[in-house]
């Protein structure tokens, strides 16, 4: 990475920035930090570009609300758009909202007219039902058509006032009742029924269910009384006529104002879409031109402006490959320009950003490393080693040969239709998988590899080779058989393990001696890394003092235990006569009593475990005291070639100034904090080599979990229907098949393969980057125009 620093005339910079964008290659340093946000050169730009902004999100929910798409357009390669249209596309966003606007609010003020005239019609339709249904003689008692009908001659009687008709919201219907009933004393009679339809009510822009009610009580103080409670509960009261033919005639008029209503209401909606449809169709691409424009503007923001010499000044950091890229961009811009705009690069010591080139293939693995930590700048990068390492630990823990296929299948589909599902909207879950396409594809192939070496397919044994043991031809019954070995099977668990005895006890021997290995290799590998970091940065205090140390006590312990498993795979024991010695229970007394070997596995033991374990002792120490003591001499003589500069104030100004370049801050650490640091990273270093080494065998544990499980699987569904013949076995087999199936794909592919994935990202974060990450730089974002709005 390189800093490189750009004299920008003022007349071109909005068209200079904006090629830079197109490139995507500069990250603009913030050479303003000290200037509010509010203070600088161009906020009366991204003030009025941030109001349009506004208005096209008004119109985005617009569109939302009524379920209107919005076209998309294809962006790649826009030519810098003039100032003028700049200036057409705010004139018509605040035309279009003024229009917008009003076509809204008539349309909500018709909508309020219709919800009106609605519950006005149920509000009489209400006062009918109860004067003239409820009042039969077959509907009530002899006492409560008596009192109905002195209610519609008092109504009558007294015409308007006589009671309190309404419409409220049916959750608050019981609440009502309650204060008026409390509040009155019970002296009120009270009627309420549902309304037909739900009232759509335009300021919440939902349907809400309501209630119509009639009220009756006497006197005007207790009426108000009434009303006021009604109001307070957003109940809406209307004037109904207390005659019957007074109210048809309301009811009449009221469905000639619907009818006319809805025609004006219908007209209202059919413009107000039309306008929106033709907003749609471009508001994507006056959106992304806007937010490019404002892109541009805030990037010029990071900029010095010097007024006086009309010229833009800007830092950033680039590729060092790409300059000459940069560079030919920008001189093809200045070609009409008696100014041109000056590039150079910059010598500093600031800490560049982390920039790892990825492509569609490698750019969701690097993913899975940036999300633990960028790693420091030119420091060894993991994303690489982890394109093999992530699905092949995942594929240790979820071999089946069936299983790996149908992942391999889903994985395909993503990556054969990528194009075509990656210019389509989708929800969370689904793009994480569509992001991590390649990483599922190779997951599925390794699946199916080391589904071929376990020789499993959905539980199920391959016989591909000829087997390297015999069964004898005749045994009794109840006899314990041996089978004869007579050749090696070529690839893989050989078949005739599945199905005997023992095939459980050998293969998790076999599993988890396999999984220390592969545990030992990972983090050696990985450990290794450390020192081409320490090499690259030139530290040589760090190779002998932390590299050399903490290899010799992880190989003197664990590479022991390894090439001891290796060992005793190649020793004959039956041949010889000889029980195999328990290799833990080795590596325990090789702590606890040295030179004391029980069941020795070699010659010689003895002694070489006591060299070892002295070695690792000494590492211990080394690891503790050397670089702490270099670094306390290294301090020292600082110190005493500070005492011996000069004391003329001017050149300390000068020594200070070539010391702390751009006021890159320094953080200094006196001898008690190194020592601690080096404590930590010692007493971390000794306990993760036991405890990361026992981590591995999660690979042994979620491989055997993963076999049982399909077993049982297998056992419990279609297993039992290959027994049944005739039509019942017909049925069964395809309903069990069916069953297996679906449990297959949604608890051992889906969820088994989740649990797999998580503990291998588990073993590449704690595990392996451990032993060699920094993880203190910061990510790389150049100024571009990728995905600056998100409809």
């Amino acid at each position: 990475m390189s800093l490189v620093q750009l004299y920008v005339p003022t007349e071109v910079s909005r068209d200079i920035i904006y090629k830079i964008g197109q490139l995507n290659l500069i990250q603009f340093r913030d050479l303003n930090s000290k200037v509010n946000e509010f203070q600088r050169s161009f906020v009366k730009e991204l003030r009025r570009l941030d109001n349009v902004e506004r208005q096209f999100n008004r119109f985005k929910k617009e569109l939302d609300q009524r379920d209107i798409p919005v076209k998309t357009f294809p962006y790649e390669s826009s030519p810098i758009v003039p100032q003028s249209d700049i200036d057409e596309h705010v004139e018509n966003a605040q035309i279009l909202e003024d229009r917008l606007l009003q076509l809204i609010d008539s349309t909500n003020s018709l909508y309020e007219k219709q919800k009106e005239l609605k519950q006005f019609k149920a509000t009489i339709q209400g006062v009918d039902n109860f004067f003239v249904v409820n009042a039969g003689p077959q509907s009530e008692t002899s006492e409560e058509s008596a009192l109905l009908s002195q209610l519609e001659s008092q109504a009558q009687e007294a015409s308007h006032g006589s009671f309190i008709s309404g419409v409220i919201s049916r959750e608050k219907v019981g609440t009502l009742q309650q204060i008026l009933w409390r509040i009155l004393r019970g002296n009120l009679y009270y009627h309420s029924e549902e309304l037909a339809e739900p009232v759509y009510e335009v300021h919440s822009n939902e349907y809400v269910n309501k209630n119509s009610f009639i009220i009756f009580s006497h006197g005007a103080i207790i009426y108000d009384r009434i009303k006021k409670i009604c109001e307070s509960l957003d109940a809406d009261i209307y004037d109904v006529d207390a005659t019957v033919s007074l109210r048809s005639d309301q009811l009449a008029e009221t469905n000639m104002k619907l009818a006319d209503l809805s025609a004006v209401l219908t007209q209202s909606e059919n413009a107000l879409s039309s306008e929106l449809i033709a907003i749609s169709r471009d508001l994507a691409k006056w959106w992304e031109v806007i937010a490019r424009e404002k892109a541009v503007y805030q990037s010029m923001n990071l900029c010095d402006y010097d007024d006086s010499r009309k010229t833009l000044v800007a830092e950033g950091w680039i590729p060092t490959d790409e300059i000459s890229n940069l560079t030919t961009t920008i001189k093809g811009s200045d070609d009409s320009q008696s100014i041109p705009t000056i590039i150079n690069v910059l010598e500093t010591t600031r800490t560049p950003p982390t920039f790892h080139r990825t492509n569609k293939f490698t750019d969701a693995f690097q993913n899975i490393c940036d999300a633990y930590g960028i790693a420091t700048y030119r420091e060894v990068n993991p994303g690489l080693p982890t394109v093999i390492t992530f699905p092949f630990m995942f594929a240790i823990m979820f071999g089946d040969l069936g299983h790996g296929f149908i992942l391999t299948l889903v994985a395909l589909a993503l990556v054969l239709n990528e194009k075509k599902l990656g210019a389509s909207k989708h929800d969370e879950i689904f793009d994480m998988a569509f992001s991590g396409r390649y990483i599922l594809l190779l997951m599925g192939i390794f699946s199916m590899y080391t589904g071929l070496l376990y020789n499993d397919i959905f539980s199920r044994s391959m016989t591909l080779f000829s087997s390297g043991w015999e069964w004898p031809e005749k045994f009794a019954i109840g006899e314990t058989v041996l089978a004869k070995q007579v050749g090696t099977y070529i690839f893989g668990l050989d078949p005739a393990w599945h199905g005997s005895e023992n095939a459980l006890l050998f293969s998790n021997s076999y599993k988890m001696k396999l999984s220390i290995l592969m545990g030992y290799t990972h983090m050696s590998y990985s450990y290794i890394f450390s020192l081409v970091n320490y090499i690259h940065f030139k530290s040589v205090i760090d190779i002998v003092g932390n590299f050399i140390p903490g290899l010799l006590f992880m190989q003197g312990i664990f590479g022991y235990l390894s090439l001891c498993v290796v060992y005793k795979w190649t020793v004959n024991w039956y041949a010889i006569d000889k029980q195999p010695p328990g290799l833990l229970n080795m590596l325990i007394s090789m702590f606890l009593s040295p030179g004391n070997v029980a069941e020795p596995l070699y010659e010689g033991q003895a002694s070489i475990q006591v060299f070892l374990l002295l070695v690792a002792l000494i590492c211990v120490p080394w690891l503790l005291l050397l670089k702490p003591l270099y670094l306390k001499r290294q301090l020292d003589k600082a110190a005493a070639e500070y005492q011996e500069l000069p004391t003329d104030e001017d050149e300390l100004e000068e020594g200070d100034a070539a010391a702390h370049d751009d006021d890159e801050p320094h953080e200094e650490h006196n001898f008690g904090d190194i020592m601690i640091h080096q404590v930590i990273h010692t007493i971390e270093f000794c306990l993760n080599c036991v405890s990361h080494t026992a981590s591995y065998l999660r690979l042994w544990a979620l491989s055997l979990a993963h076999a049982q499980l399909s077993t049982v699987l297998w056992t419990m569904t279609i297993g039992g229907s290959f027994g049944a013949t005739g039509a019942l076995g017909v049925f069964m087999t395809v309903f069990l098949f069916a069953m297996w199936f679906s449990l297959t794909v949604c608890i051992l592919v889906v969820m088994e393969g989740t649990s797999a994935m998580l503990h291998s990202l588990r073993l590449h974060w704690v595990e392996s980057m451990s032993k060699f990450f920094q993880g203190e730089g910061t990510l790389y974002e150049p100024f571009g125009f990728k995905n600056l709005i998100d409809l």
